[in-house]
């Protein structure tokens, strides 16, 4: 018995072995999706959503905390974030972070999954915490400011990551 594949345009059966990769796996029930997606908003935050957290008028409701090295955070990092390294959260958070504020954590970029074990360290001490998707360097590649042992920096944003004529890419 060959198993079937589902394609919600024809609603007609396609054999398992059709060749189109991304169906091959077919999607999960929309409860299932709802569920998965709603858990990934649930730990995760991308740049522009905490840059204009940021930006808004007082209190972002959450402490911004860079999670890499003394060296990292002088080469740049974002302007108001608490700088703690992933090893010195055991010992330090309870000096630097309210554990009824949300801490979104951020390190590197997409390669580096520092702000996750940033964040699992939190989470074992009873904080609620979020992690920044992509990073410092989609922090600096969407164009906005940051802070380095010279001062504030910005570079132009890259059009691949930020929208060239809009102030909001509309996701």
């Amino acid at each position: 018995m060959t198993s079937q594949l589902i394609t919600p345009a024809a609603a007609a059966p396609v054999p398992a072995t059709a060749t189109n990769p991304v169906l091959r796996v077919p999607p999960a029930a929309p409860a299932e999706a709802a569920a998965h997606f709603g858990a990934s908003l649930a730990f995760h935050a991308d740049v522009s959503d905490v840059a204009a957290a940021l930006a808004a008028d007082g209190d972002p409701g959450f402490v911004l905390l860079d999670s890499r090295s003394t060296a990292s955070w002088d080469q740049g990092h974002i302007p108001g974030a608490v700088h703690l390294p992933t090893a010195l959260i055991a010992e330090q958070a309870r000096e630097l972070l309210d554990p009824a504020v949300p801490v979104v954590t951020y390190c590197w970029g997409p390669g580096c999954n520092g702000a996750a074990r940033a964040a699992l360290a939190l989470a074992e001490l009873g904080y609620r915490v979020k992690e920044m998707l992509g990073g410092f360097e989609y922090w600096a590649r969407e164009g906005f400011a940051f802070e380095t042992w010279q001062g504030e920096e910005r570079r132009a944003a890259d059009p691949l990551t930020a929208p060239a004529d809009a102030d909001d890419c509309g996701c």
